[in-house]
């Protein structure tokens, strides 16, 4: 897996540019630009990380495609938000179940930006049934969940992290062992990456054993939510 370098600096001389002039006309002047040092290198890095996906879960996606692939778009959606930049000053990578349509899926994610780039794992923002279906399994089998959140190379690779409920949820006991857990809104783990890291030739290595670490977790939320893995 040694040997090619996908991500270069230019990289991050273009995210500190866009932040700088977060606008249309710099953006479609330096279009090239993003296509080549943004999108076709982690395009190419989802097509080559994709044979190493599938020994880890099959049921797990590497798209490479332009547009509604694993490589999310550039473009903000600022209908709804008051901030109105057009652009997004970060890269986001998902390799999430392929029975999801939506981002709120199990599966292990890359972030690149400025201020800290990062593996994801788990789950974001899970649907309200899903989200249930997760706190059932956990309160059904506790066993289980503490020996996912605890298995040695997820604790010692990720942080389990997110947003959670400042009280128990609904039907849920407030003193349950686990309450700490059963409010979590997210189930994501975090496993920061150094610059040095994402822009060396052993960066699919590094990458790939991230994910491979995130199996505990991402085989519990899969059996909860009644999906394979």
């Amino acid at each position: 897996m040694a040997g090619q370098r996908y991500f270069s600096r230019e990289l991050f001389t273009f995210l500190e540019e866009l932040t700088a002039n977060n606008n249309r006309p710099w953006f479609q002047e330096n279009k090239p630009r993003y296509e080549q040092h943004v999108k076709a290198a982690a395009i190419r890095f989802i097509e080559d990380f994709a044979p190493h996906l599938a020994k880890i879960s099959e049921h797990l996606v590497a798209d490479p495609s332009g547009n509604g692939g694993s490589l999310f778009r550039i473009y903000r959606d600022a209908r709804f938000s008051k901030d109105k930049r057009p652009y997004k000053t970060s890269v986001g990578i998902r390799f999430q179940h392929e029975l999801s349509k939506n981002v709120h899926a199990p599966g292990c994610y890359l972030h690149i930006a400025l201020d800290g780039t990062w593996v994801g794992s788990g789950i974001w923002h899970p649907e309200s049934d899903s989200l249930k279906k997760i706190r059932a399994a956990i309160v059904d089998d506790p066993a289980a969940w503490k020996k996912a959140k605890n298995a040695k190379r997820f604790r010692e690779t990720f942080e389990l992290t997110g947003d959670s409920l400042k009280r128990a949820p609904k039907g849920v006991d407030p003193d349950h062992p686990l309450i700490e857990d059963l409010r979590r809104k997210d189930f994501i783990g975090v496993s920061k990456l150094t610059k040095k890291q994402l822009l060396s030739s052993d960066f699919m290595a590094t990458f790939t054993d991230k994910c491979r670490a995130a199996n505990s977790l991402n085989r519990f939320l899969c059996q909860a939510m009644g999906l394979q893995y």
